[in-house]
């Protein structure tokens, strides 16, 4: 099995840390056995780093980075973080510049990322296209998204080509159709979630509280 960690380093939901700064947008980095992979960027670099350096994460560890689609809340925290790096890999469903020294891969068809972690491909949405991560936690896989703007039950059918879908962390949008999450062992709505409050009252054991530096270790939730 393979060991991933989860911390919420960019989020609307203020922290019980006090360092750190909340504001709108979306970043979860992603820690394995092999790789630390950067899920978008936030809205604003220098909040990103700022986060980043008070949640105890080295941004020279990132290996990888998937931007889930071109909304500046996702995207916004990019340049100044590829200025920091010598190197890394940005899988991106819209091609954009990056310095010489990035290697950005445009991603259409789903596609192996990293040991365990896979996206779901270009996956069409409404306003934008938006690509979704599916973490594969064993026996199990687990679904990352950014503002699922794709739809959340075309995000769940993708992940299901990789296993049976425990659970979904990251932006829900505007979703309301919450037969569609009955069957998760669990569901962690971020950022953009219309409708936290009720997620939370109708599954009131299987939500997790999600907020700037939550972290969540996937092995201890299967």
């Amino acid at each position: 099995m393979i060991c991933m960690n989860l911390t919420i380093v960019y989020d609307d939901e203020p922290s019980d840390n006090p360092d750190l700064i909340a504001d709108h947008g979306f970043s979860c980095w992603i820690e394995s056995d092999d790789d630390v992979i950067l899920f978008d960027t936030g809205s604003m670099g220098d909040i990103l780093l700022h986060n980043l350096k008070h949640c105890g994460k080295d941004p020279s560890m990132i290996s990888k980075i998937v931007i889930s689609h071109e909304h500046y809340d996702h995207n916004g925290g990019l340049s100044l973080l590829l200025s920091r790096l010598h190197q890394a890999k940005v899988y991106r469903i819209d091609q954009r510049p990056s310095p010489s020294s990035i290697d950005t891969i445009a991603v259409n068809e789903p596609i192996h990322i990293a040991k365990g972690i896979f996206s779901t491909g270009r996956l069409p949405g409404n306003p934008l296209d938006e690509q979704s991560l599916i973490l594969d936690v064993g026996d199990a896989v687990v679904a990352l998204a950014g503002c699922s703007h794709s739809g959340v039950g075309n995000i769940l059918e993708a992940a299901k080509q990789k296993g049976v879908v425990i659970g979904l962390i990251g932006g829900f949008h505007g979703f309301s159709a919450f037969e569609i999450i009955t069957n998760l062992s669990f569901v962690c709505p971020c950022h953009c979630t219309a409708h936290k409050k009720k997620i939370h009252g109708l599954f009131p054991d299987m939500t997790r509280i999600c907020q700037l530096g939550s972290t969540f270790d996937l092995d201890e939730m299967i």
